[in-house]
């Protein structure tokens, strides 16, 4: 069946059933003052190096800059050394890159096994550039870190680590480890060709980890990951997918509607002056206040969670849905955040649609304008396809290059980029560009 043509605004409301549905249906309590937006097929483009997470990018001078890849050891895929970079007079020059135009970043190398230092592997997941710098060479890439009992095992006198104890299965077989995700940070001075890692700043502890016979999903033993950050008033923001129990996990106890309650997309925040030294200085939402400690229990944004009775449910469980993998950005068209995410609705993150959110307030310190996000409304959907990674990046246009747009800041216009999953194949694309409306 040839698919219905993809032009589809939030006023047309209404069931779409095809091989491939674009559609935009907001939360009706707030279309009035919801932004509208359009998805309009574009040139396909394909991208020619690996991603497995939000693209990572800057402008270094008149050069912009993307870091895409996986990079450190991994005793379930094998270790990596995807994580590299390259360059284009605009976005779409840099994306179009070929494989042979990507260099290798030095990096720090991994710790042994009980030594202080980078364990697991990292990938890349936003950019923060220094704007006191003016050279725009100082940059913070914000990475999601993943790590197992064999990498991380468990340090009685610190509390961190894992415990290889009814640790549940991963995502290659009935014999592999979940792995447990934690977000770092690491700094360049010149331009993201070397980097110094500068630690981990939010995270979960073994205490949180859902273990067998309850997770089942073959996801994360729990943790903090997927992140995308903006800066805002002081503060790097830090919009991740939280996948552990909010509290100790026992098994005798356990209660799946207390797990889904603290599960979600939540928020954290550091103060950038705290980036060069940032292990224990981020506080997370914890329902009133960045008040909870980097590792300690917060709580999700409670408009982003999927209730029980539309199928939301824990992370742990096989047959639950949540959204996860936020990508955020400033819209200078709209004057407010745009977030796109993904969707899981079965194990290993399967997941046909998109979604998009919006927040009208600049200020995200200020009361709780972090929290005030509307209700996700479908963007794409591709049966018969995972959907990971979404995000919005710049074109070539004049303004977006005169403006130096990312993938964090842009206009009216943009590309949508997401990552296309079949049993064998997987592609990082772009087959759209949406165009924004302003609400009347």
């Amino acid at each position: 069946m040839k698919p219905i043509k993809p032009i589809v605004t939030r006023l047309m409301l209404g069931a779409l059933t095809c091989s491939v549905v674009a559609a935009c249906s907001g939360n009706k309590e707030t279309q009035d003052n919801t932004p509208n937006y359009k998805l309009i097929p574009a040139k396909k483009v394909l991208f020619n190096s690996f991603v497995d997470c939000n693209m990572a990018e800057a402008w270094v001078g008149d050069t912009f800059r993307i870091f895409p890849g996986k990079y450190g050891e991994d005793p379930l895929w094998g270790n990596a050394r995807d994580l590299k970079y390259a360059d284009g007079r605009h976005a779409e020059e840099a994306f179009a890159s070929k494989a042979s135009d990507f260099r290798e970043p030095s990096m720090p190398k991994n710790a042994p096994v009980n030594v202080t230092g980078l364990h697991g592997a990292v990938w890349f997941e936003t950019v923060y550039q220094d704007s006191t710098d003016k050279s725009g060479k100082t940059l913070y890439a914000v990475y999601h870190n993943e790590n197992y009992p064999a990498t991380l095992p468990y340090n009685a006198s610190t509390g961190e680590g894992y415990k290889n104890e009814k640790w549940p299965q991963g995502i290659t077989g009935p014999t592999s480890p979940a792995a447990v995700c934690r977000i770092g940070i690491m700094k360049s001075v010149n331009g993201g060709k070397v980097w110094e890692n500068k630690g981990i700043f939010i995270e979960d502890l073994q205490a949180r980890m859902i273990l067998k016979p309850h997770n089942t999903s073959k996801t994360f033993a729990g943790g903090v990951g997927d992140p995308s950050a903006v800066a805002n008033g002081g503060y790097l923001y830090l919009f991740y997918g939280e996948y552990g129990y909010p509290g100790q996990y026992n098994e005798k106890d356990y209660n799946p509607q207390k797990e889904w309650s603290g599960q979600c997309i939540s928020v954290a925040r550091i103060s950038l002056t705290d980036l060069d030294n940032p292990v224990g200085k981020a506080r997370r939402w914890d329902g009133k206040g960045f008040n909870a400690p980097y590792n300690g229990v917060g709580a999700p944004i409670k408009s982003l969670q999927i209730p029980p009775e539309s199928g939301g449910g824990a992370a742990s469980s096989p047959t639950s849905s949540f959204h996860w993998g936020p990508s955020v950005s400033w819209n200078t068209y709209l004057n407010c955040w745009v977030m796109l995410m993904g969707k899981a609705t079965g194990p290993s993150w399967a997941g046909s649609s998109i979604h998009i959110s919006f927040n009208t307030n600049k200020d995200l310190g200020e009361a709780i304008q972090s929290q005030a996000w509307t209700k996700p409304a479908l963007l794409l959907d591709k049966p018969g396809y995972f959907l990971w990674y979404p995000s919005l990046q710049p074109m070539n246009t004049p303004d977006d290059i005169s403006n130096k747009y990312t993938c964090l800041r842009l206009g009216q216009r943009a590309r949508l980029f997401v990552k296309n999953i079949q049993p064998k194949k997987s592609e990082y694309m772009s087959e759209y560009m949406i165009e924004f409306v302003k609400s009347k």
